[in-house]
């Protein structure tokens, strides 16, 4: 018994960070939130945007993927391939070049109080694919459950409730507009940007859900992302080179190409392979349950780089958000707990009685 309790105890440490890693990824999208404001505000063709960020990311993660898991890396099949295609279509081309065209349509309040949604399709679609469980006759169940519901209702209240500026002032405050055409259609369709961000919400659902069976049975994480997103890639440049007109569009400034880099090498290597590698420690509703921590985290770095006022809002709505991820990290480690000592028991009753007096 003493020799389960502290390999479960050892092995309680990884969950742990891949918690703190996901906290990383969501500060890291609120700098990502902020930049790409300014560079779309300036001009900055989305598709082209997207584009040099992916092409960036895959010249990162492709060499380092090639070079630390040689031996890991199974051997290609068909199922492999058809799964990071699937994954590239929907987590790294239709997630990205969606939210930044919902962003542009709408304004980053709005799209901020969308992504909430993508928590809540992930859990359905990981229940259905039977990768996460939920029993509401047992306690851990329905913390793991009112959990969610506090997370999410944390992120809409910072998007629906605005109150007094507790930190900065209202006089500076103001949304950053953004001017853009799609389909010869002007920014100010907000139809259209409402049905990009829920198709954005939606994508990056399904990438989480279907990407953790694969991780499952594949333990190479850096190449299950770098596979993914040479498929992205492939999209995003072949609709680019059909959605701009001009040679003058794939331009940029100094300012639009700090913003791609840091989308690059930051938004895109860094966070998607800490998203891949704590999808497969913690599961992907746990993964999609840390994404309300962005407007927390966006505007915390507004307030510090842009000069924008905090308001009573943001920080109710960021403590319902701390609490409800602690409610469901507290419920799946008691999930994990009681599983660890209920196998242990059957396999302690399994053994024959003379090995155990022995």
């Amino acid at each position: 018994m003493a020799v389960a309790i502290s390999s479960a105890a050892a092995n309680g440490v990884v969950p742990w960070r891949a918690h703190s890693a996901l906290v990383a990824v969501q500060l890291f999208y609120g700098g990502y939130h902020v930049i790409t404001k300014v560079a779309l505000n300036i001009g900055a063709n989305q598709f082209v945007f997207c584009v040099f960020r992916d092409l960036i990311a895959l010249s990162i993660l492709a060499p380092v993927a090639c070079f630390r898991e040689k031996r890991l890396r199974l051997p290609l099949d068909r199922h492999f391939l058809v799964t990071v295609f699937f994954l590239g279509l929907t987590g790294i081309f239709g997630n990205q070049l969606l939210f930044v065209l919902g962003l542009s349509y709408t304004n980053p309040t709005y799209a901020a109080a969308v992504q909430p949604a993508i928590p809540v399709f992930t859990f359905i679609l990981a229940l259905i694919m039977g990768t996460e469980t939920l029993n509401l006759r047992k306690t851990e169940g329905r913390a793991k459950l009112g959990g969610i519901l506090v997370c999410v209702s944390g992120a809409i209240l910072m998007a629906i409730f605005r109150g007094p500026a507790v930190f900065g002032s209202d006089a500076i405050a103001g949304e950053i507009s953004v001017d853009s055409h799609f389909l010869g259609l002007v920014t100010g369709s907000w139809q259209l940007g409402v049905l990009c961000l829920i198709g954005n919400c939606m994508c990056m659902a399904i990438y989480l859900a279907f990407q953790a069976p694969l991780l499952a049975k594949n333990p190479a994480s850096i190449s299950v992302t770098a596979y993914s997103y040479f498929f992205g890639v492939i999209f995003m440049v072949v609709t680019a080179f059909f959605m701009t007109s001009e040679s003058a569009d794939w331009n940029v400034t100094p300012t639009e190409a700090f913003a791609v880099c840091y989308a690059g090498v930051v938004a895109s290597a860094v966070n998607y392979t800490l998203m891949t590698w704590s999808n497969k420690i913690v599961g992907p509703a746990m993964v999609a349950l840390y994404i309300p921590l962005q407007p927390v985290a966006s505007a915390f770095l507004s307030s510090i780089f842009l000069g924008g006022p905090i308001y009573l809002g943001s920080i109710l709505g960021g403590l319902l958000i701390i609490a409800g991820l602690y409610l469901v990290t507290w419920a799946s480690y008691a999930e994990k707990r009681t599983s660890v000592v209920q196998s242990h028991r059957a396999s302690t009753s399994s053994e024959p009685l003379i090995d155990r007096v022995s």
